[in-house]
């Protein structure tokens, strides 16, 4: 922490956001358009941050698409829905503030940007049975961009986690990602009508192997950014934040770095915080997260590494949810920067997941946030769970992806021998020699393949309950009866990945209220100074209630930061 002297600033500005993902560029916006002279500091040479590798679905109940596809919602149900999940680790006015606002937040990105969304009314809440649950229609996705408007502004964006892209190039909603994954109807025509215009970039080909029709997060970013220019709010890139700038008790600024020089930037209205967390920092990770921990299972922004959490702690802010993630089964492929999330996989037929005494541990059609929990909660000397194993046979093998590689019909595993040879994925022509290859007990083993196979005759998992409800069978495969998420395990070779204990980001840090103010330990407002995404607690608490649940409270409070700053 910093104290400030008067006029000692070499740039001052209303508004200083510090970051440059969806929530800290919806926080400048909403500056901007409120009359605040505004600026976004970013401290890599890339914008975007987490937002930008992600699929950037937003998790907005009662929102004003909803009605369009034919799925109600009242703010009553919401709050049922969110107090149940939540289960009281999280103020009730911070709960009403995110319902309250999340739909107006909304509807001002729809109205006010060239950001556009489409609501998935097939995309159902993660927990089905909790009281005020919607089978879809909360969790939104922006439709596919246009980066040509970016011009080259384009590649200072940051790129895309390889698994939201088929083969590392190709930008896919999460609506058409689910068609071809799962082998629905019409996913094969429309993965190919999306290569064709890959390719028929040609001018841009020749450039950069970057798609400029990209989905999730790159589409998300791109309308931002365009907005932010049309507007000509400022984005300094490698600028990284150094230390809040505090006078008499008030956040007044920050010192960063610009140049190779360090600056004072003064604030008259606020630092709004909204860099993320500290997934990338292993020092962080061991002293906050369950152990084991490895900043390599993370599918998260490598440079996420805390130092803005840290700034805060150093003004004086508490800290809440420290040990805590938006958890998910991770891969880590050999030669790849980040880990990639098993979302898709372990919900499809024909596949369990299991410790190292070869015993199943949890649904694996479930939230995926529940994945880890169970990894920690059953992890013991005598039965480890981390890393888990991902097991499934030939069938599997040909009609799904798994990680890096595509369906076997598409990809034989003579096109993917790297990664058998440097031992990525495991193959055997019996489960007892996938089970030595593994260094996990046979016999369990092949007890857990014989019960699923039992399972997948009677479409009843009487252990997990694995496919019985809306959420575990989206991913399922719907041409699979009785159960779209189990099937058996008995055509060889069978194969086999490590599965790790990761996630998309940390979910701790800068305690906040309802108005996205910095509370200092004592919970008094720290003046001028806000949080809002990964830097902060989450409102979401311990829970994941539904696909977006990251991104759309950090728009939603980038949105009421900005707004609560700018009130005169």
């Amino acid at each position: 922490m910093m104290e400030a002297s008067p006029n000692n600033f070499d740039h001052t500005v209303d508004v200083l956001v510090v970051g440059s993902g969806a929530g800290a560029m919806t926080a400048a916006l909403r500056a901007h358009d409120r009359g605040a002279n505004t600026l976004l500091i970013e401290k890599t040479d890339r914008y975007g941050g987490s937002s930008a590798m992600s699929s950037c679905l937003l998790w907005i109940p009662n929102n004003h698409l909803m009605a369009g596809v034919g799925v109600p919602d009242t703010p009553e149900e919401a709050w049922s829905y969110l107090k149940g999940t939540t289960a009281g680790d999280v103020s009730d006015d911070r709960l009403r503030a995110f319902l309250e606002k999340s739909p107006e937040a909304l509807e001002y990105l729809a109205d006010s940007t060239h950001a556009e969304f489409v609501s998935l009314p097939e995309y159902s809440d993660y927990y089905p049975r909790v009281e005020g649950s919607k089978p879809g229609g909360r969790s939104i996705e922006p439709v596919h961009f246009d980066a040509r408007q970016l011009g080259d502004d384009f590649l200072s964006m940051r790129s895309q986690n390889p698994q939201m892209q088929v083969m590392g190039r190709l930008g896919m909603t999460a609506v058409e990602a689910r068609m071809t994954m799962t082998g629905q109807p019409g996913g094969m025509v429309l993965f190919l009508k999306l290569w064709l215009k890959y390719l028929l970039d040609i001018g841009w080909r020749m450039r950069s192997p970057r798609d400029r029709n990209p989905s999730g997060g790159n589409a998300l970013i791109g309308m931002l950014r365009l907005s932010l220019m049309d507007r000509k709010v400022p984005l300094w890139l490698s600028t990284p934040a150094q230390e809040l700038i505090v006078e008499g008790g008030r956040v007044t600024g920050v010192a960063a770095e610009k140049d190779g020089r360090q600056i004072r930037i003064g604030a008259t209205r606020a630092v709004i915080l909204g860099a993320g967390g500290f997934e990338g920092n292993q020092t962080m990770r061991e002293k906050y997260l369950p152990n084991p921990t490895r900043k390599e299972w993370s599918c998260g922004n490598p440079h996420n590494t805390g130092e803005v959490i840290e700034m805060g702690m150093k003004a004086g802010a508490g800290i809440d949810l420290m040990d805590d993630a938006w958890w998910g089964p991770t891969t880590v492929v050999p030669g790849e920067d980040l880990a990639r999330f098993l979302v898709i996989e372990k919900s499809l037929p024909g596949s369990i997941l299991v410790d190292k005494a070869g015993r199943r541990f949890t649904n694996e059609a479930a939230p995926y946030i529940d994945i880890v929990n169970s990894m920690y909660r059953e992890d013991s000397p005598e039965s480890p769970c981390v890393p888990a194993y991902f097991v499934f046979d030939a069938t599997y093998r040909k009609n799904y992806p798994c990680g890096p590689l595509l369906q076997g019909s598409a990809q034989p595993d003579w096109m993917a021998r790297r990664l058998f040879e440097r031992g990525y994925i495991k193959r055997a022509s019996s489960l007892e020699d996938l089970a030595a290859q593994l260094g996990v007990d046979a016999h369990g083993l092949k007890e857990s393949v014989a019960r699923n196979n039992e399972y997948a005759i009677t479409g009843k998992d009487p252990e997990f309950q694995r496919g019985d409800t809306t959420y575990d069978r989206y991913y399922g495969d719907a041409n699979v009866e009785p159960n779209p998420c189990i099937g058996p395990i008995d055509t060889p070779p069978f194969y086999a990945i490590e599965a790790f204990p990761g996630e998309l980001g940390t979910k701790g840090g800068l305690k906040v209220d309802a108005r996205a103010r910095v509370l200092s330990e004592a919970g008094d407002v720290i003046p001028n100074l806000y949080a809002i995404g990964n830097c902060s607690s989450s409102v979401m608490g311990r829970s994941y209630p539904g696909a977006g649940a990251t991104i759309g409270p950090a728009t939603t409070f980038g949105y009421v930061a900005a707004t609560d700053a700018t009130n005169d």
